[in-house]
This record gives structure tokens, sequence and C-alpha cells, in this order.
């Protein structure tokens, strides 16, 4: 397989030219289905299996981020599960972490170790929060039980209708409909429950997690799905297509950021374009089959995976 073996001089990654779109392809169809593009599992792969270190690290997964999620997002936004109040609260609170996370990572943290390790404790602490709720140390809000019992109820439905397994999922008819948006909370209403949240509280959270998705490349998704949904206890059916579009949003402007910004000390964060754009293929395929598949997968099997990929993650941050 010599033939396909490419060499990217940015980043100095000697591969086959399959396997970036291949792994990101894998990766995405999972983390998809719990808002998460899957940057941040792409990072330690680079770091790993590549040996790609440096900083541009961080700039060619935003790359990937620019190029895989617009499938996943057109999914939300056609099948109406978008929930838009909560995705321009996201996207306002990120965008000013973007310009300090740039200079955190080339000026502050050249060697990634440190930074690794707030991160892993911020993603170990939220993991920490996601089993509690999944063994039913944390009270969950009447709606999201109600979401449940009617998922549930729609599955055995179907299954006695002798309908495929995969068609006992949402209806089709089931959208997210906003009730009051302001800057004080926003509502919204999906399949006859209601959900809301503070404004404030959780712009102030996207712009931390702004700073740290632009400064390591994961976009933030990995850290805004699980705190929406352990913290303000909203179903994951209805943040997914909200924390995804931040994460885009973030990443298309880190990534044009990260390629023209002046270097600091030597140390440039040039992404990768050609290897983040072979990612991003595969990561696109990936997550338009994760968005599709999400609604029919019963929401505490997402959480499920979600947990052990976070928990596991913040592990490797930690310790590796």
């Amino acid at each position: 397989m010599e033939l396909f073996n490419v060499f990217f001089s940015v980043s100095g990654v000697y591969t086959n030219i399959l396997i970036p779109p291949f792994v990101a392809l894998a990766i995405s169809f999972f983390t998809l289905m719990g808002g998460i593009s899957g940057a941040f599992l792409l990072l330690p792969f680079q770091i790993s299996f590549l040996n790609y270190t440096s900083p541009s690290v961080s700039g060619t997964n935003h790359i990937f981020n620019i190029v895989a999620i617009p499938s996943g997002v057109y999914r939300y936004i056609k099948e109406g599960r978008m929930a838009w109040p909560l995705t321009w609260v996201i996207i306002i609170g990120t965008l000013p972490g973007v310009f300090f996370g740039y200079y955190l990572r080339v000026y502050f943290l050249p060697d990634p170790k440190t930074f690794k390790i707030f991160v892993g404790l911020v993603l170990l602490y939220i993991g920490i929060r996601l089993v509690m709720d999944l063994l039913g140390l944390t009270k969950q809000p009447e709606s999201v039980n109600a979401l449940e019992k009617k998922f549930k109820e729609k599955s055995e439905e179907m299954k006695r209708l002798r309908q495929s397994q995969i068609s006992a999922g949402l209806p089709s008819n089931v959208v997210v409909k906003t009730i009051e948006a302001n800057h004080k909370r926003v509502v919204y209403e999906f399949w006859g429950e209601r959900f809301e949240f503070n404004t404030l509280s959780v712009s102030l959270v996207t712009f931390v997690v702004g700073i740290i998705g632009s400064a390591y490349g994961i976009g933030g998704g990995s850290i805004i799905a699980p705190f929406l949904v352990s913290i303000c206890k909203l179903p994951v059916y209805t943040i997914a297509g909200a924390a995804l579009m931040g994460t885009f949003i973030t990443s298309l402007v880190g990534g044009i950021f990260f390629t023209f910004a002046p270097p600091i000390g030597g140390i440039s964060a040039m992404p990768d374009w050609p290897l983040g754009i072979l990612f991003g293929i595969g990561g696109l395929c990936g997550m338009y089959l994760g968005a599709r598949t999400q609604k029919f997968i019963p929401q505490r099997y997402v959480k499920v995976f979600l947990a052990l990929v976070i928990v596991i993650l913040s592990i490797k941050y930690i310790f590796f």
C-alpha cells in the first residue's frame, strides 16, 4: 500500500491517505449523537499515532470541524431539532474565546502537557456528573423523564406493529418550538414538554469553552454538550444540533485566525489544510450518518456512550 502513502509538509505526517478519512468517519458517527464533532478524539489520535505534536495540530483540528460539521447540522435543521435560541447563546459566548485561545495555545502552552491536564480535569468533572445522572444520583426534571417515557412507549408501539427496529424513533413531526427567548432565560418545547435555561449562565460557560476549544482545537462540543445535559437538564435530542453549530462557528473563525495570525516567538499554529480536509471528508460522512441515526437511539444509551468517552479521554489527558 506504499502507493497510497503521502507526506504532509506542514505537519510532517507521513501516512496512508485512506487512514485519516476512515478514522474520522468512525469517530464522528458515534460522537455526533451526543452533539460532539469528534475533534477531541482526533487530537490524541494525531499526537499518538501520527506523531503530530506541534501547536498547528490545533489549527488542523479546526479544519476538520469546518469540513465535517455542516452535514450533521443540515440534518438537525431539516428535522426541526435545532434549538436556535440555544444555538445563538452558544455562538455569542464562544466566539470571543477564539482569539484568547490562540494566544493561550501558542504563547503560553506550546507544550500541551499542562493544558491537557486542565482540560482533563474539566472533562472528568462533567463525565462524573453524567455518570451520576445515569446512576440516578441526581434528580431529573419531570420533563426529561416524560420525554424518555414517550420515547419508550413509541418504541414499543412500533415493535407491536411489527415495523423495523429502526423505525422506533422520534416521530417526524416532533420539532423544537421556541416559547420565550431573552437575555434572562430561554424556554422551548419539544414533544409536548417544556425546557428552560438561564441565558447568562450558559453564555459565561461557553465563553470559557471558547477559549479551551480554540486553544486545543476541540471546538468545545465535548464540554458544552455534557454541561447542557447534566447541569442544565436539557434533553440530548435538542442540544446536539446547537452544540454542533457552536463548534462549527468557533472552528470556522479559529481556522481562519490560526492560518493568518503571525507567529509568536517563532511558533506558528498554521493548520495543515490538506490533512485537515482529509479528516473532514471522513467526518462529514460520519456526522451525516450519525445525525440520521441519533433520533432512533434512546437518550440513556447516548448518555452512557458520552460519559464513557469523556471519562476515558479525561484520564488520558491527566495521566498520559
